[in-house]
């Protein structure tokens, strides 16, 4: 996330960060230790997420009619209405994010659209068919990651041709959500989701090219654009299947950063195919996996990050390098590397 953020995107960065696997500092509180109070200590379990905001959710025994709970939805629905008044600069903010780099230090986060909200039953319920299509498409990326980082050419070559094959899926699923052409915001975000589905495509090709010369750097960028313009074309449709207000898990480790366990990044830099822990940033805590290093280190020296899986879903972050930690310790490997092949 290294460049100038417009400003018709920083909202995207205020609308808050997405839940996934977290390294938790294990010290004690007014309620006990963190274990005592069911939070586990440094690397636990990559199916909790201690400070996600599930709107589904009741986890802190409040009254969904109770005046907290009220305002809470209140704030979070004049959010969304706010950012859909300014929507139709989105196309226009989303290519010059893409244009200019990531933000200067963290990536500018699209927020999940109205869609997703429990009151109007979110994109992924009224179009239920075309959006588990494009979700299974992140299956299809998990597979990709595990070849390309096992450099299985073979294989590779044969994804373009797969990939190209949901083009139809994002035009229907792009003209169905969105349909007005009298609704400035709907007719802004189709321009917005197209964008992402165009830069998307050209990333493939981009890949594809580099699978013919065999070059790995090359491939591991191109891999990691299409990760995240997906990622953002998934943010903008609402095809999330969850929705997080939480805007920075920073403040459970003041005082205690030397609860994550970690290499120092910059004696030890975090590479492609290494489990990182952010150590910075509105996501610290967040652990996943690097995808893709940008060669341009002067000007941003900037990695993509793969988040651990939450809900079913991994989302893509562009972060500093010396924000993305190498883990120590015994660790699991990334989970597309168990995922086994169809045809080997």
């Amino acid at each position: 996330m290294k460049y100038a953020t417009p400003s018709s995107a920083i909202a995207f960065i205020l609308a808050g960060t997405s839940s996934n696997a977290f390294q938790w500092p294990a010290t004690k509180s007014s309620r006990g230790s963190l274990s005592e109070s069911g939070v586990q200590p440094a690397l636990f379990n990559r199916g909790q997420h201690i400070c996600a905001h599930n709107s589904d959710g009741n986890e802190d025994g409040l009254d969904k009619g109770s005046d907290f709970a009220l305002r809470s939805r209140l704030s979070t629905e004049t959010g969304r209405r706010g950012f859909l008044l300014g929507v139709a600069s989105t196309a226009s903010a989303t290519a010059s994010l893409v244009t200019n780099g990531e933000v200067a230090g963290a990536q500018s986060i699209l927020p999940d659209m109205p869609g997703t909200s429990k009151k109007n039953g979110g994109n992924q319920k009224r179009f239920g068919g075309m959006a588990k299509k494009i979700r299974s498409v992140c299956n299809v990326m998990d597979e990709l990651q595990r070849d390309v980082m096992q450099e299985r050419w073979d294989l590779v070559e044969k994804y373009p041709e797969q990939l190209r094959s949901y083009v139809p899926i994002f035009t229907a699923f792009t003209d169905s959500a969105f349909p007005s052409d009298d609704v400035a915001s709907d007719k802004g975000l189709r321009v917005a989701l197209r964008y992402e589905v165009g830069r998307f495509f050209a990333s493939l090709e981009r890949l594809r090219t580099a699978t013919g010369r065999r070059n790995l750097d090359e491939a591991y960028v191109a891999y990691s654009d299409m990760s995240l313009h997906l990622d953002r074309y998934m943010h903008v449709g609402g095809l999330y299947t969850y929705y997080d207000d939480m805007i920075s898990t920073e403040e459970y480790f003041k005082g205690n950063t030397d609860a994550l366990v970690h290499a120092d990044p910059a004696k030890d830099p975090a590479l492609v195919r290494d489990l990182i822990v952010l150590i910075k940033g509105p996501e610290m805590g967040k652990t996943g996996i690097v995808i893709g290093l940008y060669p341009d280190k002067e000007v941003t020296n900037n990695c993509v990050v793969k988040l651990d899986k939450y809900k079913g879903m991994r989302e893509i972050r562009v972060v500093p390098q010396n924000w993305a930690a190498k883990r120590l310790g015994e660790q699991d490997p990334d989970e597309v590397f168990l995922i086994p092949r169809k045809n080997a």
